[in-house]
Order: structure tokens, then sequence, then C-alpha cells
């Protein structure tokens, strides 16, 4: 198939430029892009409706970009306290970005064109210096627009930040192309400045301290198998489980605690068993927008908390209290200088003569789930869904976050790929795992475990989380 591609540029002209240091969110993605040597772009393809004008992308495009400093920023790099590449921003205030057009002949597939533009989007690093972090493209067939596909950098957003975006798009006028609102919100340079206040700062040593505190209640773990020399390194095992969803639900219920603690505590009490690791160790993704004027912020503010949870020789329901614990504390305390704490942790790893190895990684992002006291399924119901599970393997790739890492959803992100139950609630993971730590037999084991335990103490309050 032949793909034309070409482009126009889009003219934006918006508040708030200058420039000055990362918010602690900025600067905690940047660091682990470099680390992990990743870029992390957010990619979305998604259908146009029929008639949609090419005028009217270009519209949303400026508007998006005009409003919201975070996607008029690029970096500037300059010796400092972090490394003779440490990142500033720049906030433009007027400029222009590219919408891309991918043009295909009547009898090619749109779905094709929209893949390629996704993956050169996926692939591909923003040029931070000179490229501001949004990419925006359509594929056109025969005059016609078929497909939007929507990038943006993580550096500059995050997940609660795009919503914000989107939600924004409400105060666009489809026929003028004109702002019905003035925009709202924090900037990240505002934010940025904040954070280098002394009140700031001292919250930030305090979070840091927690973490510190939580490094050492963790002891020495080394795999059960020996480390082993697997190219390409990380593969993704992806999941779909009715029973899991359900089961979740009924201690949910029964317990009174919330989606994401009966996740931490199944993923915790399985880890014990599986991999012998106990008091298991997971960094979740906080969004930390319910700090005073974070909610409705167009930017990266998610930073990772630290849980650590004992398991073994405890019931289920005590390991969910502890879960709940350790997740609302992680909260709390995941609004730190990812500098500094980065600097704790290798002080921590340097006295104890090894890695800590607390690159294992649990992000839920189903949205905060609170226990429901209706709907709670039956034992039968969850019984008869169990045979649905489905586990494969599909993606490998040479560099990826963390050593271990689950992302939970009620939905798979790209359904056309991956299974999935039509009609019924599953929980849904893609879990990216280290082939050099882990066996593919040994991820498998941990996924059966976390929906294992669940099922068991779904409606049994005595069942036993797990044993060393």
């Amino acid at each position: 198939m032949a793909i034309t591609f070409s482009e126009i540029r889009v003219g934006f002209h918006g508040k708030g430029a200058g420039s000055g240091e990362l918010t602690w969110g900025q600067m905690g993605i940047w660091r682990a892009t470099q680390r992990n040597r990743r870029n992390m772009n957010l990619i979305w393809p998604m259908p146009l409706p029929d008639g949609t004008p090419l005028a009217e992308i270009v519209a949303t495009l400026r508007f998006l970009v005009s409003r919201h400093p975070a996607l008029r920023t690029r970096l500037r790099f300059v010796d400092g306290p972090s490394g003779n590449r440490h990142p500033r921003q720049l906030v433009a205030e007027s400029g222009d970005v590219p919408l891309h057009i991918a043009d295909i002949g009547d009898g090619d597939d749109p779905a094709v064109a929209t893949e390629e533009l996704r993956s050169r989007y996926e692939l591909n690093w923003f040029d931070y210096e000179n490229e501001f972090p949004v990419r925006m493209g359509v594929v056109r067939q025969s005059g016609t627009l078929k497909q939007l596909v929507v990038c943006y950098s993580h550096v500059m957003l995050d997940g609660g930040g795009l919503d914000a975006l989107y939600e924004d798009l409400n105060h666009l006028n489809r026929i003028t192309g004109e702002p019905t609102a003035p925009p709202d919100g924090l900037h990240p340079l505002e934010l940025a400045r904040k954070q280098g206040t002394p009140a700031v700062r001292r919250q930030s040593e305090r979070a840091i301290q927690y973490w510190a505190d939580q490094l050492e209640r963790l002891p020495v773990w080394r795999p059960r198998t020996p480390v082993r020399r697997h190219e390409p390194r990380f593969a993704e095992l992806v999941v779909c489980s009715p029973a899991m969803e359900l089961a979740m639900r009924a201690v949910g219920a029964r317990t009174g605690a919330d989606g994401t603690a009966v996740l931490l505590a199944a993923y915790s009490a399985a880890v014990t068993r599986v991999f012998g690791r106990d008091p298991s160790v997971a960094q979740i993704v906080v969004s930390n927008r319910f700090r005073p004027g974070l909610a409705d912020m167009v930017s990266q503010v998610s930073q990772h908390g630290i849980c650590v949870v004992d398991a073994a020789d405890a019931s289920f329901d005590e390991v969910v209290a502890r879960a709940h614990k350790a997740v609302t504390s992680a909260s709390f305390y995941a609004y730190y200088d990812p500098v500094a704490c980065d600097t704790v942790i290798d002080e921590i790893a340097a006295r104890r003569g090894q890695p800590l190895d607390i690159s294992w990684c649990v992000n839920d992002r189903r949205g905060r789930l609170e226990p429901a006291d209706d709907d709670v399924p039956t034992e039968a119901e969850v019984t008869r869904v169990l045979p649905r599970t489905k586990l494969y393997w599909d993606r490998t790739v040479a560099r990826s976050d963390a050593t271990l890492f689950l992302h939970v959803d009620t939905a798979p992100l790209q359904p056309g790929r991956h299974a999935q139950d039509e009609g019924l609630r599953a929980i849904y993971m893609k879990v990216w795992a280290d082939l050099q730590h882990f066996a593919h037999d040994q991820l498998e084991a941990l996924i059966r475990e976390m929906e294992a335990v669940v099922v068991r103490a779904a409606f049994d309050s005595q069942a036993m989380a797990s044993r060393r």
C-alpha cells in the first residue's frame, strides 16, 4: 500500500510563556525515559465521524496548544545538580505545530495506514529541544478523513492531564474554532515555582523519609532461578479474567476495601507464594490530583508511591487491610523531589552493598473503585466464569520501564489485538516482565495465583493469603 505523507503547519498563540525548573512529575518521567532508554510516548488512534472536515481538526489542534502551556513546552539543558544535562522547561508564547496527513488510495485499508502512523509516533523520540510535545495526524482516503492519531510526550502529560485536556474541548466552538471560556488551572511553571518553596520542600523531605523507612523493611531477595541472558529482554503477558473481577468485587463488599487495595493484596500474596519475596514491594502510580490546585492541571503530576506489604501466614482479609494502609500511605507520600529521592535510594543500596531491586510496579488504571454493597456476585457465578480466563504472550521489546510492571484496566486498551470476553466485566492486565529475572511459567503462575487467592477468599473470610 502506498501512503503519501504531507503536513499543514498550525499556528498557535497563548499565555504563560517563560522558563523554569521542571515539576517533580515532569522530572520523574524525564529521568525514567533516560534511565530505561524508552520515550514512553502516549498514543491514541480513533475513528473520525463521517464528514469530519479537515478545518475542524486544524481548529482543534490550534485550540489545545494555544490554551495549554504544557503543549507549548520544550526543554533546555544546563549543568545542574542532577548532571550535566539538567533539563529546564521553556514555554513558548507562539509558534506552530504540524498536522500530519496520510493519504491512501481508494482500495487501501485505513487501518493499515493508521497503524503506520501510530507506530511512527510510538517509536520516534520527541526532539525535546526543538519539537513541541504533541503530534497529530489524520488518515485521508479519497478526500474523506477516516482516522485520527494523537500522540503526546509523557514528560508533559499524564493520564489525568489527558482527561483534563479532552474535557476542555467542551469549551471549543466547533463552528467558529474559538473558545467559549477562558482557560483555567495551574500552569506547570507555576507549580514548579511552588515546589521550590521551603514549605513544599519540607513536604518532600517527609515523603522521602517515608520511602527510606519502607525500604529498610525489605530483606535481601534473590530470584529463585539464576539470572540468564535473554533477548529480547522484556515480554508482555496479556490477561483477561472475568472471575478475578467478580471475586475482587465480593472481597471488597465484605471488607469495605476499595478495588486497588484488593488488587494489591492479591499481588502481594502471589509474589510471596510464587517468588518467595515477603514482604512484597510495589511502586504504584499516584495521580496527585487530590492535592490543592492540581485536580484540573493539563500537565504531568503523577509520581510513584512505595508499597511494602507482609503477606505470609495471614488471612487474605488481613492482607487486604495491610494493603489498604500501604496504598493510603503511599499516596500521601508520593509528592517529592525525584532527584533527592533517587539519591536516598542509591545511598541505601550502597550501604547494603547490592541493588534494592524495587523496580516492581502496579498501575491500577481503573480509577477509584469504591466497595459496593449491591451487585455482589454469587459463588456459582464466579465458578462459572473461571474457565474463561485468558493468558497469552504478545510483544517482546529490548527495553521496558521496570523489572515487573502490571498495568490493570477494565477493558483492553487495544481491543483489536487483545483478547476479551464480550458482555462480561473482567480484569484486564498487561504484564511486562524482565525475562533475565523471570521464566515464562513463573509469570503465568503469578497471575494464576493472583486469581486463585482472591477467588478462594471471595466467600471465605478465613482463607489464607500465602505461606512462606
